[in-house]
């Protein structure tokens, strides 16, 4: 059976940047979602088998995103994974504090992002 992700990302281009590859290397479907609050909507709706989260969105920024995956039953099991443009987007509060199955660095590579989504989920 293919693996479903969810992307929730702002960003237009990365979505769709992700959805090809991830779809060409892996097979896998793609769901999308443009904002924290569209994905919090799809990820209970839909029930993935991951979720790759942007940490910088406007509105429901990822943490705020992720904490409410977190507590809602229908989505706290869901692995999560960041997708974040620095090491440490929050200074305050460590990426190694965020109950995340792990964490991948922008601007990634496209061509191995497949390979780095099965590594961190042991895929």
């Amino acid at each position: 059976m293919s693996k479903r992700i969810l992307v929730i990302d702002d960003e237009d281009g990365i979505r769709e940047l992700i959805k090809i590859v991830l779809q060409a290397s892996a097979g896998w479907e793609v769901l999308t979602a443009a904002s924290g609050g569209e994905g919090l909507i799809a990820a209970e709706a839909e029930q993935p088998d991951a979720v790759l989260l942007d940490m910088r969105m406007p509105d429901l920024d990822g943490q705020a995103t992720l904490g409410q995956l977190q507590a809602n039953g229908a989505t706290r099991r869901i692995p999560t994974i960041l997708l974040t443009a620095a090491e440490n987007p929050d200074p305050q509060q460590p990426l190694s504090d965020l109950e995340v199955a792990g964490v991948i660095t922008k601007p990634f590579e496209a061509i191995r992002l497949a390979e780095q989504i099965r590594e961190i989920l042991h895929w």
